[in-house]
């Protein structure tokens, strides 16, 4: 799985705790935030976010000119 597909499978995830937190009914809010970031800190998900974020800081291409940097 790529890291793009491993970030969108953790949001998808993490989307939908946070339905069943906002749903109107008696919940366990605590269990529900375990799951929550139980789906965020994964480790793998950890490193793909990491390596997502180096690609996106060194493929912007900056210009500085007047009006300040272009991306």
């Amino acid at each position: 799985m790529t890291d793009q597909q491993l970030a969108f499978q953790a949001i998808n995830e993490a989307q939908l705790i946070l339905e069943e937190y906002l749903r109107p009914r008696p919940q366990n809010h605590e269990h529900i935030l375990d799951k929550l970031v139980e789906v965020l800190e994964r480790p793998d998900l950890v490193v793909a976010v990491s390596r997502l974020q180096r690609q996106s800081c060194l493929a912007v291409p900056i210009r500085t000119g007047s009006g300040g940097p272009i991306v």
